[in-house]
């Protein structure tokens, strides 16, 4: 099934990639591996996988406000996500974050029912019409 879901850009761009969607909040100090991307909480939903150029579908970040340095080194090693969509809320960290790594940023109109969605499927965020677009691969 594709379909698209609406949101507000905090960080523009258009970037495209698979999507890694988790309900759980993400910890960028603690629980990712900054150099990989690997998620490294083994309480995480993600434990194991790679944020590496998905799209990361996931509520909000958790932590100190270091976090949106762990987002940058993420960039800098070549291991962050394409781009991000917050579902709940976009904290200061992620946006923060992400505006220094570049890297897109929505947060999602909390109107709107995020169906399941079906592994794997590619997304593509475009900053400028404020749209993640969802499609079965």
């Amino acid at each position: 099934m594709d379909y698209s879901l609406k949101g507000r850009t905090i960080v523009g761009g258009t970037v495209k990639g698979l999507i890694l969607f988790t309900t759980q909040p993400i910890n960028f100090l603690s629980s990712v591996d900054n150099k990989t991307g690997k998620i490294t909480d083994k309480n995480h939903e993600l434990f194991g996988k790679t944020l590496k150029d998905s799209i990361l579908i996931f509520p909000y970040s958790v932590g100190s406000s270091v976090g949106a340095y762990s987002i940058f080194a993420l960039k800098t090693n070549n291991a962050s996500p394409s781009g991000i969509a917050c579902s709940l809320k976009t904290d200061i960290t992620t946006a923060s974050g992400c505006a220094i790594a570049n890297i897109p940023l929505l947060e999602l109109c909390k109107d709107q029912v995020i169906p399941e969605i079906e592994i794997p499927s590619e997304g593509v965020i475009d900053g400028s019409s404020g749209c993640l677009q969802i499609k079965r691969v």
